[in-house]
C-alpha cells in the first residue's frame, strides 16, 4: 500500500443495549405519546442589584447599632451611672442619698429630708423656699414660705421647740407663748405691745432703767396676788397727765419710807395765835382729797374743811 495509512479497525466490543425512551412507552395502539419538552431552569438566591441593596442596608444597620452603642457609653459616663445611683444620687436602703448641691426646677416630694451628720441642711433660691404640707386628698394643711422680705407661715398653730423638745415659742389665733425663762428685748425703744401682757417679772438690765410708758392711754398693772415695784439702785417714778389711782379694794395704803414729801398739797391758813412752828398735819376731804392744816394742841383739820369743797 502506497502512501496510505493503513487503518486498522479495532476489534470491536460487545454491544451494549442503551435504552431509549421509547422503550418505557406503552406500545398500545389507538395512544398517542407526546415526547415531553425541555424543563427552564430557574436559580435560586439574591443576584443582582438587590444583592447590593441588603449589604448596604446590613451594612447602614451596623453603623446605626455602633453609634446607638457610643452614645449609650458616653451618657453613661457623662451622667455617671453606677450600679448604686446617678452621680451624686445614690439608692440606699434607707431610700436616696444625695451629696454637694443640686437643682430642683420642679416641686419635690419626699416624706423626710435631712442631712448628714456632719454638715448643715440648706434650702436656697433666687425667690422664695415653700414647703407645704398636704392631707390625703390634697388640700394644704401647712405652709412656710422663706422670701426675701418675709417669713411666713400659714397653719393653724406655729410652735418653735428647744433640743430636748420644750416648746419655747408658741403662736395660735387666741394667744402667744413663750415658754423660756427670760425674754430679752434688746431694742432702742423696748417692745410695743398693742394689748394686754401677762408675764409674772418684767425686769431691766442691771444698769438702764425699766420704763412702763402708754402715750396715749392708760396703764394698769393688775395681779391677783399683789404688784411689787423695786428699784435697787435707784428711784421709781410715776408720771401722769391726769391721775395717779392707787387702790386697795381690801387692805390698807402703806407708804412705809424714811421720808415721804407731798410738796404740792394745799395748805391752809395760819392764826395769828398759833404756835405751831410752821407744823402741820396732812388732812383728808371726804372724796379722799388731801390737805395741809396748821399744827395746834388738837387737830386743826375741822378749821380748813372748807378746802374740800
Amino acid at each position: 500500500m502506497k502512501g496510505n495509512a493503513a487503518a486498522v479497525r479495532a476489534p470491536s466490543s460487545p454491544k451494549v443495549p442503551q435504552m431509549v425512551r421509547e422503550q418505557y412507552t406503552t406500545a398500545t395502539e389507538g395512544t398517542l405519546v407526546e415526547r415531553p419538552d425541555s424543563q427552564s431552569v430557574y436559580k435560586i438566591g439574591i443576584y443582582g442589584w438587590r444583592k447590593r441593596c441588603l449589604y448596604l442596608l446590613v451594612l447602614l444597620l451596623l453603623v446605626i447599632l455602633v453609634v446607638n452603642l457610643a452614645l449609650t457609653i458616653w451618657i453613661l459616663k457623662v451622667m455617671w451611672f453606677f450600679p448604686t445611683g446617678m452621680g451624686h444620687l445614690h439608692v440606699t436602703r434607707d431610700g436616696l442619698r444625695l451629696e454637694g448641691e443640686s437643682e430642683f426646677l420642679f416641686p419635690l416630694y419626699a416624706k423626710e429630708i435631712r442631712s448628714r451628720m456632719d454638715s448643715a441642711l440648706l434650702l436656697q433660691s433666687t425667690q422664695n423656699v415653700t414647703v407645704s404640707a398636704r392631707n390625703s386628698e390634697g388640700e394644704v394643711t401647712g405652709r412656710l414660705k422663706v422670701g426675701p422680705k418675709m417669713v411666713e407661715v400659714q397653719s393653724q398653730q406655729f410652735q418653735i421647740n428647744s433640743k430636748d423638745g420644750k416648746p419655747l415659742f408658741t403662736v395660735d389665733e387666741k394667744e402667744a407663748v413663750v415658754g423660756t425663762d427670760k425674754l430679752r428685748v434688746t431694742g432702742p425703744e423696748g417692745a410695743l405691745f398693742e394689748h394686754s401682757v401677762e408675764t409674772p417679772l418684767v425686769r431691766a438690765d442691771p444698769f438702764p432703767e425699766l420704763r412702763l410708758e402708754s402715750p396715749t392711754r392708760c396703764l394698769s398693772m393688775n395681779a391677783p396676788r399683789g404688784v411689787h415695784t423695786k428699784a435697787s439702785a435707784g428711784k421709781i417714778e410715776a408720771l401722769s397727765q391726769m391721775d395717779i389711782i392707787f387702790q386697795s379694794s381690801d387692805g390698807v395704803l402703806v407708804l412705809d419710807a424714811e421720808t415721804v414729801r407731798l410738796p404740792k398739797l394745799a395748805q391752809g391758813t395760819q392764826g395769828p395765835s398759833s404756835g405751831s412752828q410752821g407744823l402741820y398735819e396732812v388732812c383728808a376731804c371726804p372724796d379722799g382729797k388731801l390737805y395741809l392744816s396748821v399744827a395746834g394742841m388738837g387737830t386743826t383739820c375741822q378749821a380748813h374743811s372748807h378746802i374740800c369743797f
